[in-house]
């Protein structure tokens, strides 16, 4: 299932396992702040993995479309204030965002926070769905 991933401004070939152990705060500080290649690199690698560490923790791809809806209704930085924007993976998610607040003052801001969420939330769905397809019937 989804063992190799290649994405525009990243090493090719990266794994389900290695891109789980990305430092996916550092990638949302220096993508948020730099942009760039940086940038290139937090939607591309950094989606993906974050997509792929949310998944092992059993999060649904809905709950961070809905933190995306949180993010660009009221802020990056009410986002990050709430107590448990995903429960599941309430640490790793809070992280992420709080990382974002520290650098966004602008409502554009916000939105690219918000589309990375996005981003993050389609990956799921699409990793969700193939799963689902390839698992067939009674393979659960």
């Amino acid at each position: 299932m989804f063992q190799r991933c290649t994405t525009r401004g990243s090493l090719p070939d990266k794994t389900d396992d290695e891109l789980a152990t990305l430092d996916v705060t550092a990638l949302v500080r220096y993508g948020i702040g730099f942009g760039g290649l940086h940038r290139t690199t937090l939607f591309g690698d950094g989606a993906v993995g974050a997509a792929v560490a949310l998944d092992r923790q059993g999060v649904l791809p809905r709950a961070i479309a809905f933190l995306a809806e949180v993010v660009r209704s009221g802020g990056t930085t009410y986002a990050a204030a709430l107590p448990g924007p995903v429960q599941a993976a309430a640490q790793l998610v809070r992280g992420w965002v709080q990382s974002a607040a520290s650098l966004i003052r602008t409502v554009d801001g916000d939105q690219g926070v918000a589309r990375w969420l996005e981003s993050v939330s389609a990956i799921m769905a699409l990793r969700l769905t193939y799963r689902t397809r390839t698992a067939g019937p009674g393979s659960g």
